[in-house]
């Protein structure tokens, strides 16, 4: 990586166009533990990015550099009759799972290749994918310690707080469910 990256950011529809311009990169970032995900996971994951490029307030950031795509990163709005917060094992309080479609955008991917590691794109990803977000909070979900702690690390660094133990369906991993406050939108 010669050049330092540029952030592109894709809305919508626009962000659909763009799932051939990154997904090698997903492909061997998720191909590392601890995720060590084959080509039905790669299958899944289009499935479902399809999908999540139809969500209210998606938004798609691409760090691109002269080698090409760096890592990635996207999320979208919660709905009000969002799920997520039912896959938190322990019942957590009601001011917290309320949802009303406007107040807490979820980042679902946050990924960059390993050779562009360490060089803070990460950081750059995560500032581009929240900026101008008319939210109260973010949330995301990451591997327990030991598997993801570079991940988690760096969550921590930016403000995110533990908030339970998410298992998204049977034959999912546990998951921390994270949330970063960024105060009222009023």
């Amino acid at each position: 990586m010669t050049t330092s990256p540029r952030y592109d950011r894709y809305e919508g529809q626009d962000a659909a166009a763009q799932l051939d311009t990154f997904l090698a990169v997903y492909e061997e970032v998720y191909a590392e533990p601890p995720y060590s995900e084959g080509p039905s996971d790669v299958r899944q994951f289009i499935d479902h990015y399809d999908h999540h490029t139809r969500r209210p307030g998606m938004r798609l950031i691409l760090a691109r550099t002269d080698n090409g795509i760096a890592g990635f990163a996207y999320g979208f709005l919660l709905p009000a009759d969002t799920r997520w917060w039912a896959n938190v094992q322990e019942p957590l309080p009601c001011d917290l799972t309320r949802e009303d479609g406007r107040r807490t955008w979820v980042i679902i991917e946050l990924a960059v290749r390993k050779e562009a590691r360490r060089r803070g794109i990460a950081t750059a990803l995560h500032t581009a994918l929240l900026e101008g977000l008319p939210v109260e909070r973010v949330t995301l979900t990451v591997r327990p310690e030991p598997e993801a702690a570079p991940a988690r690390s760096a969550y921590e660094a930016w403000g995110y707080r533990t908030v339970g133990l998410s298992h998204p369906w049977d034959e999912a991993p546990y998951y921390n469910a994270m949330i970063l406050d960024l105060g009222s939108t009023s």
